[in-house]
Order: structure tokens, then sequence, then C-alpha cells
């Protein structure tokens, strides 16, 4: 379902605000190097899931997951102190998957053109049969129908 123009501006202003405040304030160790890909807020405003991407391994990816929970009610508090909304959405961070699947897609084209670089297509031969199908087509147009000797045409069965 497409989020309507007044929660799509406010998970801007949460994801550019959440930002500054975890590269500024929080001081965990857990949090690694992450980004803030995007935010999806709910119709009523009342929650917001931040997607982000960390670099590192599994082990690296939950440690960071851990430290963004542990932070979230100090996070909470200043988005409530910075944005002026009636009421502060509740904070989900979800590590968002499809920088991975974008990865994989590349890594399949990549593949692919040195398959095709390895073992080219030689398309000379496939014209070549193309113009043979093709002259022998405009051969059938001109050849006579066969006929049943009663000048009926006669059918290739």
């Amino acid at each position: 379902m497409a989020q309507g123009a007044r929660p799509a501006r406010v998970g801007e202003e949460i994801r550019q605000e959440l930002a500054q405040i975890i590269a500024r304030d929080v001081h965990d160790p857990g949090v690694g190097f992450l980004t803030l890909t995007r935010t999806k807020v709910s119709p009523d405003l009342q929650l917001v899931r931040v997607y982000y991407t960390t670099i590192g391994d599994d082990k690296a990816r939950r440690a960071t997951q851990q430290a963004l929970e542990r932070a979230t009610p100090f996070l909470r508090r200043q988005i409530g102190a910075r944005i002026r909304l009636r009421r502060v959405p509740e904070i989900r961070f979800e590590f968002d998957r499809s920088v991975e699947h974008q990865d994989r897609i590349e890594q399949i084209l990549i593949d692919i053109a040195e398959e095709r670089r390895r073992h080219p297509i030689d398309d000379t031969a496939d014209e070549t049969a193309n113009e043979a199908a093709a002259g022998s087509a405009d051969a059938d147009d001109t050849a006579e129908t066969p006929d049943n000797g009663d000048g009926t045409p006669g059918a290739d069965r």
C-alpha cells in the first residue's frame, strides 16, 4: 500500500534526524558503520520502520541491531525534541535486505556478461540461416500448388 504525502515527509525528516543523532550522539560501540536507507511510516504516524544497512558479517549485523534496540528510547526522545509532532512514533529498526538483493542481481549480470565474453554467439551463422530460410519461403510462394488432377488443390498430408 502506498504511503500518503504526509507520512512520506515525516518519514524522510525522521530518517535525516536519526542519521544525525546516531552519528553525533550515540556512543554505543555496537553501532558500527551504518546507513539509514529508508523509512516507512504508518498512515496514522504511530509507527516508523527505519531500514538500515551496515558493513560486516552476520555477527556485526546482530551487534548493530542490538545496539540500535538499546538506543531506541534515547533516539525516540531526541526525535520528540527535534520534530514537532503530536505524538512521537514508535521506532523499529529493520535490516534492509534490498541492497543484498541488488548486489546479487548485479553479480548475476556480471557473470552473464563474462560468460558471453568467453563464449560469444556467432551472429553471422544465424543471419545466413535466416536468409536461407527466407529464400526458401519465397520459392514456396512461386511454386505451383499441386492438384488432384481434377483442378482442385491437393492436400499436403
